[in-house]
């Protein structure tokens, strides 16, 4: 099977400081991929560089199509959604106007509709707060906003930046599990960030380790959960 997202000698940088240096990594259609490493290991950055917002170097194809060089709006376009770390909700708008505005590209209104009663079944929480301001929502709340915003897409690949940050262990928990029923019913591939290495293996089909822009260990996230080397010298647990 081809790949839905490959990526080889992938390189980026923010002005003329350097910060991937030569990534290759690739993930299955409907597959879970998790991204691990310290804080300034270059896992946000990938995603961003997947998602056309930073200068890169290298090649990077989604379902068999070059798409480094294009223009973040186009990659949006062929079914990448991109969760930034922070949520990005539209504070000022209701719950139910983020959600209108996360299919903004797509021309199926009749659709986009009933995308949006699909996203208050996986999230019942953002019915009952659909007309309300997003920035008086929860922590968990709006994490659960920014992803179902950018679910109204239809992606075939969703980029998901630390979606347990700052939030309580049970949210957590309710999050993973939404995410992981998307995966299996809708075919939906995920490519993971996140500093809950335990989580984040437990969730994912794969795993790739950055250690300084580099990837140093990849493989299995079962095999790497239960490597107990590995989890000393690099996950911390």
């Amino acid at each position: 099977m081809s790949p839905l997202l490959a990526a080889s000698a992938l390189e980026a940088f923010y002005g003329p400081k350097q910060v991937l240096h030569g990534l290759d990594f690739r993930m299955q259609p409907g597959s879970i991929t998790t991204l691990l490493g310290a804080n300034g290991a270059g896992k946000s950055t990938t995603l961003r560089a997947v998602c056309g917002m930073i200068r890169t170097r290298g090649e990077i194809l989604f379902d068999g199509q070059r798409i480094d060089g294009r223009d973040t709006e186009d990659i949006v376009r062929l079914g990448i959604a991109h969760v930034p770390d922070g949520r990005g909700t539209f504070v000022h708008l209701s719950t139910e106007e983020n959600l209108r505005l996360g299919g903004y590209v797509r021309k199926d209104r009749h659709a986009a509709a009933a995308d949006m009663e699909r996203m208050y079944q996986y999230f019942p929480h953002l019915r009952e707060r659909r007309k309300q301001q997003a920035g008086t929502l929860s922590g968990g709340e709006q994490q659960m906003l920014a992803i179902a915003r950018a679910l109204m897409l239809r992606p075939r690949l969703l980029l998901l930046d630390e979606p347990s940050f700052g939030l309580a262990p049970r949210v957590v928990g309710q999050i993973f599990d939404i995410m992981r029923t998307i995966n299996q019913k809708e075919n939906v591939a995920i490519l993971l960030v996140e500093q809950n290495a335990t989580m984040a293996l437990e969730l994912a089909d794969n795993a790739y380790l950055i250690e300084t822009g580099r990837i140093v260990i990849s493989g299995r996230a079962e095999e790497i959960r239960q490597d107990d080397s590995v989890r000393r010298s690099y996950l911390g647990y």
